[in-house]
């Protein structure tokens, strides 16, 4: 285990993937991540699941994956606050404008916006992922005033070749990048 993954040794992480083309490196980071010694559990988007499939995450991490509100043996006993307690930190990779805008706003149409909502006094991670245009957007850039005023940690995002063939910043960070800084905010 490398000095950086150290933090992270018996740590419960609750990985929440949102529907950016960035989704494929979240398994990565999922991987990474529990090679590092962390417990993961993993919270997907409808949007997500449109780039990447459950079985992915519960492979690399061999633990649960969380795909809505209702659904899983125990939706009775309102698995989003269960999942927010069980976290000791919870990290959004990539984090969409959609997602941003519904954490600052505390909108909770969805298990990973409402769980984001209950989570709100623990350890918070964003990995914003979108296009430049998305990214330079004066609303997105007010949602991210919002959530780093409650203390919301961001990483990322970094500028380079997007998904649609552009330059710019919109990148999601690396998962060696996004291990740091959840190393990091965990300290």
């Amino acid at each position: 285990m490398t000095e950086q993954a150290a933090p992270l040794r018996e740590k419960k992480i609750l990985l929440g993937v949102s529907g950016g083309i960035a989704a494929y490196k979240a398994a990565d980071l999922a991987s990474r991540l529990t090679g590092g010694g962390a417990a993961v559990q993993t919270i997907l988007t409808a949007a997500a699941r449109e780039l990447i499939g459950v079985k992915t995450f519960e492979a690399v991490t061999g633990g649960a994956v969380f795909t809505d509100l209702w659904s899983g043996p125990e939706s009775f006993r309102i698995g989003h606050i269960q999942l927010a307690d069980w976290a000791d930190a919870i990290v959004v990779a990539p984090a969409t404008a959609d997602v941003l805008a519904k954490t600052a706003c505390g909108l909770c149409d969805d298990l990973l916006s409402t769980t984001l909502c209950v989570c709100w006094e623990k350890p918070i991670l964003l990995a914003p992922a979108m296009n430049t245009k998305m990214w330079t957007n004066p609303a997105t850039q007010a949602n991210l005033r919002v959530l780093q005023e409650r203390n919301l940690r961001l990483v990322g995002p970094a500028t380079g070749r997007l998904a649609c063939g552009s330059e710019g910043p919109g990148r999601m960070a690396e998962p060696a990048d996004i291990l740091a800084a959840l190393a990091e905010l965990l300290s």
